[in-house]
C-alpha cells in the first residue's frame, strides 16, 4: 500500500511548512494594510423597528 508510506510526501510536506512559516509569512505580515481600524470607540444608536403588531 503506497499510501502508508511517509517516505516521499513526509519530506515534501515538512519542507514546505517550513519554508511557509519561516520565510513567506513574515513578508505577508509585514504588509501594512491599506484601511487601518477605526480607533472611534462611538457606537450609533438605531432606533428600534416599528413592529405593527405589538
Amino acid at each position: 500500500m503506497p499510501q502508508l508510506n511517509p517516505n516521499p510526501w513526509f519530506p515534501i510536506m515538512l519542507t514546505s511548512w517550513l519554508v511557509y512559516s519561516l520565510v513567506i509569512q513574515p513578508k505577508l505580515l509585514a504588509f501594512l494594510t491599506t484601511n487601518p481600524p477605526n480607533k472611534m470607540n462611538t457606537p450609533t444608536k438605531t432606533p428600534s423597528w416599528p413592529w405593527p403588531w405589538s
